[in-house]
C-alpha cells in the first residue's frame, strides 16, 4: 500500500484547512468592515453635496466664521458631524483588515492596520476638520451673547487658533495615508484584486504629499479625497465577499 506525501509547509504558510476555517471565524468582522467603509463613503459624499448645495463656511476670518455659524448653526452641526463620524468608520475598516491581510505579511497587516485604526481614532478624540470644528459652536453662541466688542475679541481669537489649527499639517493627518499605503503593499500578495492594491499605493503616497503640503497644493488633497473615497468603495466590496465567503482574487 502507497502512501502520499506531502511537501512540508513552508515557514509562515498555513495549512489550507486551517485557512478555510480561520477565514470563517473572521466572517462577521469582514461584514462590519464592509458595512463601516460603505457608510465612511456615504457620509463624505453628503459632507461633500451638503457643502455645494448649501451656503459655504469662510474660509478665513475668525469673526466671520463665528458669524456664520450663529446663522447656519444647525447646518453647521450637521455638517461637523458628516465629516468626524465616519472616522469611526474607517477605523472598523482596518481592524477588519488585519485578518484579510495576515496570512499575506503578517508585518506590514499588523502595522498598517493598527496605524490607521490609531489615525482615524485620534480625529475623534481631536474633532477639527477641514471646514471647521464643533468646538467653533460654542464659541460662536458665546460671542453672540457677548455684553461688549471686547468680550467679542476673546472669542474671535479661541476661533482664529481653531482656524489656525485647522489648516495646519498635523501628525494624524499623515498617518491615514502612511497606513493605507503600508495596508496595499500587504494586499498585493493576496486575497485582494490588484486595482485595489495599486489605487491603494498611489492613493497612499499622494496623500502623505498632500498632508504635509496641505497649504501649499489644495488641488493635490482634493484628488486625494476622491480617490481615498474610491479605495475605501473598493476595500469595502472586497470585504462583503470574504464575509459571504468567496475568497477568489477578482
Amino acid at each position: 500500500m502507497s502512501a502520499t506525501t506531502r511537501a512540508p509547509l513552508r515557514e509562515g504558510e498555513v495549512p489550507a484547512a486551517a485557512g478555510v476555517a480561520d477565514a470563517a471565524v473572521w466572517r462577521t468582522l469582514y461584514r462590519i468592515g464592509a458595512a463601516s467603509a460603505g457608510l465612511f463613503v456615504a457620509f463624505i459624499v453628503s459632507a461633500t453635496v451638503l457643502f455645494v448645495v448649501t451656503p459655504p463656511p469662510p474660509v478665513a476670518g475668525g469673526a466671520a466664521t463665528l458669524a456664520y455659524i450663529a446663522e447656519h448653526r444647525s447646518l453647521y452641526l450637521v455638517h461637523q458631524q458628516l465629516w468626524l463620524v465616519p472616522g469611526l468608520f474607517a477605523m472598523l475598516v482596518y481592524v477588519a483588515l488585519y485578518p484579510a491581510l495576515r496570512e499575506h505579511d503578517r508585518s506590514l497587516a499588523a502595522v498598517g492596520a493598527a496605524i490607521g485604526a490609531a489615525a482615524w481614532g485620534l480625529t475623534l478624540a481631536m474633532p477639527t476638520t477641514s471646514t471647521g470644528a464643533p468646538a467653533l459652536v460654542y464659541l460662536s453662541d458665546q460671542w453672540t451673547s457677548a455684553a461688549d466688542a471686547s468680550q467679542q475679541a476673546l472669542f474671535v481669537a479661541a476661533a482664529e487658533g481653531l482656524i489656525a489649527i485647522n489648516r495646519t499639517p498635523t501628525a494624524v493627518g499623515v498617518l491615514a495615508p502612511i497606513a493605507m499605503l503600508l495596508t496595499s503593499v500587504a494586499m498585493l500578495r493576496g486575497a485582494f484584486p490588484r486595482w485595489i492594491a495599486a489605487l491603494g499605493i498611489a492613493t497612499g503616497v499622494l496623500g502623505i504629499a498632500s498632508e504635509a503640503l496641505r497649504p501649499v497644493i489644495e488641488g493635490g488633497y482634493t484628488l486625494y479625497g476622491l480617490l481615498m473615497l474610491v479605495w475605501f468603495g473598493g476595500v469595502g466590496w472586497r470585504l462583503w465577499r470574504l464575509g459571504r465567503g468567496s475568497a477568489a482574487r477578482s
